[in-house]
C-alpha cells in the first residue's frame, strides 16, 4: 500500500470513510464495438487538443474493457463528447454520449435543488425541523432542521452501514421503505446537530421523503416536472426501481486482473442519496443550468452553493449535495459518485461557464483525477495562492526534527474514539507517523504542531495534560481526536474470555457473537464470513468488515465488559449489549 494517493492525500483518509462494494463477443460485434465506441461529437476543438483528450482515456479504450464517456461543455454548448470502452461486456454494447449512467452521488445536488425550490414556493423553510414534514422519525430530544441534512451536519447515522450492520448485503434489494424503517428506529445520533461534518447518505434519503410530504410526489416525479422537463433532460431519471429497463444502460464492474472484469451488482429501489440516472447529453444541460437558469434561478443556485456552518462557527466546503471551493484559483461547484462498480465526478466553472464530466463503469476508476486532467487542458492557473494550503514540500531534508527532546515525548501508540490506531516514532531525525501499512515522515511546524508534506492541510497537533499525551488530526472537514496508550501483546487465554459471548442490538434488533478460536478472537454473524478481532488496547477492537471496523468495549461498575459500542465510519455509538 502506498502512503500517498495520487491526489496527494494518504490512504489512512478512507479509514473512515466506507468503502464502495464490490466474456468477448464474436468479431463481428467487436469490430462495430469499435467503430461505435470512436463515434465523437466536437464542435471546432483542433485536434490536436482532441489528442490529447482521448490520450487520457485510451488505457480504457478497448472492446473487452468497461471504460467511461466524458463530456466537456462551453457556454451554452456541450463541445466534446466521448465514450471510451463497453457499457456492457457480454454483448459488446460501448460506450457513448448517450449511455445511461448510475450517477451514485451526484444524484444529491438534484435532491437538494428539489428541497431549494420548495422552499422559494414557500412551501417549507430549511430551518424547519424535519420532524414537521416527518412525523415517523424519532424524537431524539434535539432538533434537526432541513438544512442540517442538506450539508451532512444533522448527525443521523449513515444508511449504507446501519443496513450493512443488521445483515443486509450492499448488493441485496434494497427498498426507500426498507431504510425508512431502519432509520425510523434510531435511537441516538452520531453527534449534536451542527457539532460536526459526516457525510450522511440517510440524510439525503429523508430530503426525498421531505419532498414526497411536501410536493405529494416522489422524488422521481417532481424532479421529472420540476427540473428534467424544463431542462430537456429527457433520458434522465431517478432509478427507484431496480427492475425497470433503461435501454443501452451501462452496467458496472470490478477488475480481477488486467484483462479479466467481474459483475458489481447495484440493486437500488431507492432515490435520494442516489440512483439518478442520466447520460453525459443530458447532464450537459444541467451544467448550463448553473449559469443560464432554465429552472430555477440565480438565488437558488446561491442557497444550493451556500457553503455549511457548524456550531461554532467553521464554515465547510460541502454546500447543499455539492461541494463548493477553487481550482486554479477559479471557483468550482463539483461533486463525485460511487456505488457498485460505477465511479462520477462533475465540475462546474460558473464564473468561466465551462463543466467537466467524467462518467465510469469500472470500479477503480479515478474519475476525479481525470476530470481534472482534461480540465488541465482549458484552464489557466490564476492563483496568485494555495487557498491558505501550504505547498507540498518535496525537500525530505525540511522534515528534519527542529526540537528533538519535545518530539520523543510524544513517540508511542494512540487511538481515536473512531478506531483510528496511530503510531509515532522517530527515525534518522525525523518524526513519523504509521497507520495500517501506511507511513510517512512529517514536518514540524511547532513544538507540538506537524504535517504531512504531500497534503499539507492534514496537521497533528500534540498536547501533553498529567500523565495523558493525546493528537488531534485534522483533515480538512475531519476532525480526529486519539488518546496515547501503553501496547500490551501479551494476551493471556482468561482475559480473551471474558470479550467472547452475544452481543444484541436493540437498536438494530440483531446479533453478534464474539468467539474464541485457539487464542484468537473472532466477530462471527449468520449473514457474513467470521472477521478475525484485533485487540488495539483493552477497550478498542478492530475487525476487517467495513460496516463495523472498530467497537469500543463498554464496561459496568465492576469493570465487567457489558456491551460495546460500533464506532466506525459514519456510524458512531450504536450500542451492543452483551447477552449473558
Amino acid at each position: 500500500m502506498r502512503s500517498i494517493t495520487s491526489t496527494g492525500r494518504p490512504l489512512f483518509l478512507k479509514a473512515v470513510a466506507l468503502p464502495t462494494r464490490k466474456l468477448l463477443a464474436g468479431t463481428s460485434l467487436i469490430m462495430l464495438a469499435l467503430c461505435v465506441t470512436t463515434k465523437t461529437f466536437s464542435q471546432a476543438l483542433p485536434d490536436s487538443l482532441t489528442k490529447r483528450i482521448d490520450s487520457l482515456f485510451q488505457k480504457w479504450n478497448q472492446p473487452n474493457s468497461p471504460g467511461c464517456s466524458i463530456g466537456i461543455i462551453r457556454n451554452d454548448t456541450l463541445i466534446y463528447a466521448k465514450g471510451y470502452g463497453m457499457a456492457n461486456l457480454e454483448y459488446a454494447i460501448p460506450n457513448t454520449a448517450e449511455t445511461p449512467f448510475h450517477m451514485a452521488s451526484i444524484s444529491k445536488q438534484f435532491t437538494a435543488w428539489s428541497i431549494i425550490l420548495l422552499a422559494r414556493q414557500g412551501k417549507l423553510k430549511l430551518d424547519d425541523d424535519i420532524r414537521k414534514y416527518l412525523p415517523w422519525f424519532p424524537d431524539l430530544k434535539t432538533g434537526i432542521n432541513i438544512r442540517r441534512l442538506l450539508n451532512h451536519t444533522s448527525g443521523v447515522r449513515d444508511q449504507w452501514q446501519l443496513l450493512a450492520t443488521a445483515g443486509t448485503r450492499l448488493d441485496d434489494v434494497i427498498t426507500q421503505d426498507q431504510i425508512i424503517k431502519i432509520l425510523s428506529k434510531q435511537q441516538a445520533l452520531n453527534f449534536m446537530p451542527g457539532d460536526k461534518y459526516m457525510y450522511s447518505n440517510s440524510g439525503f434519503t429523508l430530503l426525498a421523503e421531505i419532498v414526497k410530504s411536501v410536493s405529494g410526489q416522489t422524488l422521481r416525479q417532481f424532479t421529472d416536472s420540476a427540473i428534467f422537463k424544463p431542462l430537456g433532460m429527457n433520458n434522465t431519471h431517478f432509478h427507484d426501481d431496480y427492475t425497470e429497463i433503461v435501454k443501452n444502460r451501462s452496467y458496472s464492474y470490478d477488475r480481477t486482473d488486467s484483462i479479466h472484469f467481474t459483475n458489481s451488482i447495484l440493486s437500488y429501489s431507492n432515490a435520494g442519496a442516489t440512483s439518478l440516472f442520466t447520460n453525459i447529453n443530458d447532464m450537459s444541460k444541467w451544467v448550463m443550468n448553473f449559469y443560464t437558469h432554465k429552472t430555477g434561478d440565480q438565488q437558488v443556485v446561491d442557497t444550493l452553493t451556500k457553503k455549511g456552518k457548524l456550531n461554532n462557527g467553521r464554515v465547510l466546503t460541502y454546500a447543499s449535495g455539492i461541494g463548493v471551493s477553487t481550482y486554479k484559483g477559479w471557483k468550482q461547484f463539483s461533486h463525485g459518485g460511487a456505488d457498485a462498480g460505477y465511479r462520477t465526478f462533475i465540475t462546474v466553472f460558473p464564473d468561466l461557464k465551462m463543466g467537466f464530466l467524467v462518467f465510469s463503469n469500472l470500479g477503480d476508476f479515478n474519475t476525479g483525477n481525470k476530470t481534472y486532467a482534461m480540465a488541465d487542458l482549458f484552464l489557466k492557473d490564476t492563483a496568485t495562492k494555495k487557498e491558505a494550503v501550504k505547498k507540498e514540500i518535496k525537500d525530505s531534508t525540511l522534515a528534519l526534527l527542529k526540537d528533538t527532546a519535545s518530539a520523543k515525548k510524544f513517540v508511542g501508540y494512540y487511538v481515536g474514539e473512531e478506531g483510528l490506531p496511530f503510531s509515532f516514532d522517530i527515525h534518522a531525525g525525523k518524526l513519523y507517523y504509521h497507520i495500517y501499512a501506511e507511513s510517512s515522515p512529517l514536518i514540524q511546524d511547532s513544538v507540538n504542531r506537524f504535517y504531512i508534506p504531500q497534503a499539507p492541510e492534514i496537521s497533528f497537533l500534540f498536547a501533553i495534560k498529567g500523565k495523558d499525551t493525546t493528537v488531534d488530526i485534522t483533515t480538512g472537514e475531519d476532525f480526529h481526536h486519539l488518546e496515547k496508550y501503553k501496547k500490551d501483546t501479551a494476551r493471556s487465554i482468561v482475559l480473551l474470555k471474558k470479550y467472547t459471548g452475544v452481543y444484541y442490538c436493540p437498536e438494530l434488533d440483531c446479533n453478534y457473537r464474539i468467539i474464541l478460536k485457539g487464542r484468537s478472537l473472532v466477530l462471527t454473524h449468520a449473514k457474513y464470513p467470521d472477521a478475525p478481532l484485533t485487540l488495539i488496547n483493552e477497550d478498542h477492537l478492530t475487525n476487517d468488515n467495513w460496516w463495523m471496523n472498530h467497537l469500543k468495549i463498554l464496561r459496568d461498575s465492576k469493570n465487567s465488559i457489558s456491551g460495546f459500542e460500533v464506532n466506525s465510519g459514519r456510524v458512531m455509538h450504536l450500542k451492543f449489549n452483551k447477552v449473558e
